[in-house]
């Protein structure tokens, strides 16, 4: 190609040569050699690498620039024009030898060796992203944008020997962690040298599966480990009834064959408290009675620090409230890990287990969050004031999400006070260390109704705390949240206070309200 090209060259100024006088005689052999050769080279600052090469000199009809990147193809270059291109980045004191030879028509040429040196800027505006996976406590996402960029990398901190994981702008990674903890994790930016970027950020994994548990969230993650060939899962409740009206449930099977100790376990976001409370009860539902179903409590570091109760079932083909007595529980370990084993010391059958509502209890039914107004013990006893009056009763409205047989009525008699309200006092202050907002179904008989949901102090009602949620749904029921994110929890708030149609005074209207209980 390069004798090609010098050949045409040669051809034209031949032509150019003889249209001229005759007599004028041109002896190429006297054209002088190149000179004054060099290359004005331009770096583009965006760390792409792209250089543009513009060779200079004298005496010149043809450059060849040979690029010194270890390519070996020259790029021709006629006089005033330019090349692009690509490089790497390359130590200052070790820069690419950019070769350029200047050659006249007479073949006569000239070359000179220009360092060029190569570096990345340190990308900038670097702006990482990590967010909690909605249902899924273990998860985290990441994505990043920043400037001057080439990709970034993510070190999710969950191994000393991690290899990082490489993504683009644009790009969403998922990491699941294995276990729950606090782990640095870090965005690097790269530019495509040695300069880069990063962004450090704790992420706290916690599982905030508390007591009581219900099923009944559908943001919380209710992640069983099993083993022995059990299974625990989440379903729709399919022996819904007066014993438990629950919507969701677990679900046990011991599939046949499976271990005599087949059990399956939840962890917990924090420790069991034992303080006061020293047993918990769970509602079951065996297919035959006399069957032994053991809690075992666990030390979530050292599962060798553990403490096991037995309890037989009596009733078959029905749900049965149990109670495990952990009196002599050494309080001085911590436990947060919940094994459930069902007809243990038997191989599995593949029969079905279901139990649901595991909660500490002192032993006498006391209230607490959640609350479902279904207990046939507790008195619910309701202070009202202003002219309005709540009650349990049988559930008029069983419909939709709830098809609970009891549920509490708020009649806002006509003329009553805009502030007419009820309130019930909770056996213990609430706890919104980890979850800081309240859930409540609400059956409402028209849309845009405003429900006031007040938390007191029990010796003090003027260190209080309230918020409000407005009904969406006329002569049917939904689920309101009331958002206490920054709750002071050491105002140790006991007594939950319900308004219906605040602001307004009362029309003879019927609220019904049902199903209680703490969330994230």
């Amino acid at each position: 190609m390069k004798k090609i090209q010098f050949i045409i060259s040669l051809f034209i100024i031949t032509i150019l040569l003889g249209c001229t006088n005759d007599s004028n005689d041109v002896n190429l052999d006297e054209l002088a050699a190149p000179s004054s050769i060099s290359a004005l080279m331009t770096i583009k600052q965006d760390n792409s690498g792209k250089v543009t090469i513009t060779p200079r000199g004298e005496n010149v009809s043809q450059y060849e620039v040979y690029f010194g990147d270890g390519s070996t193809e020259p790029a021709i270059v006629n006089p005033g024009a330019s090349v692009t291109h690509t490089y790497p980045e390359n130590p200052v004191n070790e820069p690419f030898q950019v070769r350029i030879i200047g050659m006249t028509i007479n073949g006569k040429t000239t070359e000179v060796i220009q360092p060029l040196a190569v570096s990345f800027l340190t990308p900038t505006d670097l702006v990482a992203t990590i967010a909690h996976v909605t249902g899924d406590n273990m998860s985290i996402t990441v994505t990043a944008t920043a400037n001057l960029e080439t990709y970034f990398q993510v070190y999710f901190g969950d191994s000393p020997t991690e290899v990082p994981v490489d993504f683009m702008d644009g790009e969403t990674k998922t990491h699941t962690y294995a276990a729950t903890g606090t782990y640095q994790v870090r965005v690097v930016a790269l530019s495509g040298g040695a300069a880069t970027a990063e962004y450090i950020e704790p992420v706290i994994i916690s599982n905030p599966i508390l007591f009581p548990i219900d099923f009944e969230s559908s943001s919380l993650n209710y992640a069983f480990t099993n083993f022995g060939g059990a299974t625990s899962s989440v379903v729709n409740n399919p022996y819904s009834g007066a014993a438990n009206g629950s919507a969701k449930v677990g679900k046990f099977t011991k599939m046949v064959g499976s271990e005599v100790w087949g059990g399956s376990f939840l962890e917990l976001g924090t420790p069991i408290n034992f303080s006061t409370m020293k047993k918990i009860k769970l509602k079951v539902w065996c297919p035959q009675a006399g069957k032994v179903i053991k809690m075992k409590l666990e030390n979530l570091a050292d599962n060798t620090i553990n403490y096991e109760v037995n309890v037989t079932n009596t009733v078959a083909n029905n749900w049965e409230e149990l109670t495990f007595d952990f009196t002599n529980i050494s309080t001085t370990n911590t436990y947060q890990r919940v094994v459930l084993f069902f007809d243990f010391g038997n191989a599995g059958t593949g029969a079905n287990y279901y139990f649901d509502d595991i909660q500490q209890t002192t032993g006498l039914e006391t209230l607490l969050l959640p609350i479902n107004f279904q207990s046939a013990t507790l008195p619910y006893t309701f202070t009202n004031f202003g002219s309005a009056t709540s009650t349990v009763i049988a559930n008029p409205q069983v419909s939709g999400i709830n098809t609970s047989s009891k549920v509490a009525s708020f009649l806002k008699a006509s003329g009553a006070q805009t502030w007419a309200g009820s309130f019930l006092e909770l056996a213990s202050p609430l706890n919104f260390t980890v979850m800081q907002k309240i859930k409540m179904k609400v059956w409402s008989p028209a849309a845009g109704k405003v429900v006031k949901l007040k938390l007191e102090k029990l010796s003090d009602a003027t260190i209080n705390i309230e918020k409000d949620a407005t009904t969406t749904v006329a002569n049917g029921w939904e689920e309101l949240t009331f958002d206490f994110a920054g709750i002071n929890n050491a105002n140790n708030y006991q007594r939950v206070v319900f308004f219906f149609d605040f602001g307004n005074a009362g029309n003879g209207a019927t609220y019904y309200y049902d199903d209680i209980t703490q969330s994230n």
